[in-house]
């Protein structure tokens, strides 16, 4: 039997760094999936194996190797996950080292990390095959990584003695392997699907735009909290972005259903997206090509946001000319629709 899960990706509409210091944001699940497909081996295979078909990546670990280094870990587990100690970590940081990485993609060891640390938790040393595709690119803050957590901890469970396993939590605690310190919100939101508390029936469809520019997350936190520390009061610019998402969320719950006032709330949105960005250069959340995709989105009267770590988005209709140019700089676009299902598992393919 093959058990699939398919959990999608995330965005922060509103909110992106002044969360990070306690303040509301509006984040939402997007239409773009990460796809886990998981098979047992028979008797007289002996390996756990993982393919990470979008990269060409394929890591395969003998069971007498991983037991040697992992015998604490298996079956019985509980639903709720303990966390994975450091002790814990490195030993499976040891497994992960001796496969082959290419420089490009070391990056994704913590990913490959985590996916040992659960999979050994809840299906213990049974051989088997996991193969992850997506559709969401790596490092543009849409939630890939939490989209793979969430796929991996609704999958596994299918093959161990108990269904009975709080997928949000598991993904969380391989959150905290991948990134260190997260916050929670990213495989919550790809876990129950929709938007964080919010009731919206207000269409919403974005043009994404992945920069393809290496990010840092942590560096671009450290440095809005260290300005917030040089100048606490200066950084009251953290309360405006929290009016801008607690807006956008009164806006995105009109329940408005004719087209002149969805087409009025679609302007305020943008103009609130306009605002927003200029709130976060004022504290260091830029890039060069950020501002090609902001300057080449106000030529064809679009507004633009970037997303956490310096991608982009823009509401309304595809406009093919403002795509072509887009990507005529080297950048992705895609579409994706706001909201939506939460992660899904299939047997065999039937729901």
């Amino acid at each position: 039997m093959e058990i699939t899960a398919r959990a999608p990706g995330m965005i922060i509409l509103a909110g992106e760094h002044a969360v990070v210091h306690g303040y509301t944001a509006v984040a939402s699940s997007i239409d773009l999936y990460t796809v886990v497909s998981l098979r047992l081996h028979l008797e007289n295979e002996d390996s756990i194996r993982l393919q990470l078909e979008d990269v060409g990546l394929d890591f395969s670990w003998p069971i007498k190797r991983i037991k040697e280094v992992l015998s604490h870990l298996g079956s019985p587990f509980s639903s709720t996950p303990t966390l994975c100690s450091l002790e814990t970590v490195k030993s499976i940081t040891a497994l992960v080292d001796e496969q082959s990485f290419p420089e490009t993609r070391i990056g994704l060891a913590s990913g490959v990390c985590a996916f040992l640390w659960l999979y050994t938790s809840i299906l213990g040393f049974k051989p088997g095959t996991v193969i992850v595709t997506s559709e969401l690119p790596l490092g543009a803050a849409l939630g890939s990584s939490a989209a793979y957590c969430v796929a991996l901890s609704a999958a596994l469970p299918a093959f161990s003695d108990s269904m009975k396993l709080d997928v949000n939590k598991w993904a969380f605690e391989e959150e905290k392997i991948i990134h260190g310190r997260p916050f929670g919100v990213d495989n919550s939101v790809s876990t129950f699907g929709s938007m964080t508390g919010i009731d919206s029936n207000m269409p919403l469809r974005m043009l994404i735009t992945n920069k393809k520019v290496g990010r840092d997350t942590k560096a671009l936190i450290a440095n809005v909290s260290a300005r917030k520390s040089r100048h606490p009061d200066a950084l009251c610019v953290l309360n405006a972005i929290e009016s801008i998402s607690k807006e956008w969320s009164t806006i995105i719950q009109s329940h408005t259903v004719d087209d002149l006032s969805v087409t009025a709330n679609e302007d305020r949105l943008r103009e609130l997206m306009e605002m927003n960005q200029g709130l976060l250069l004022s504290i260091g959340v830029t890039h060069a090509s950020i501002e090609t995709v902001l300057q080449t989105a106000m030529k064809h009267k679009l507004a633009s946001k970037l997303t956490g770590a310096g991608g982009g988005e823009l509401p309304g209709a595809i406009v093919d000319k403002l795509v072509k140019e887009l990507e005529s700089y080297g950048f992705q676009c895609f579409t994706a629709r706001i909201g939506g299902k939460g992660v899904q598992i299939s047997f065999d393919g039937c729901s």
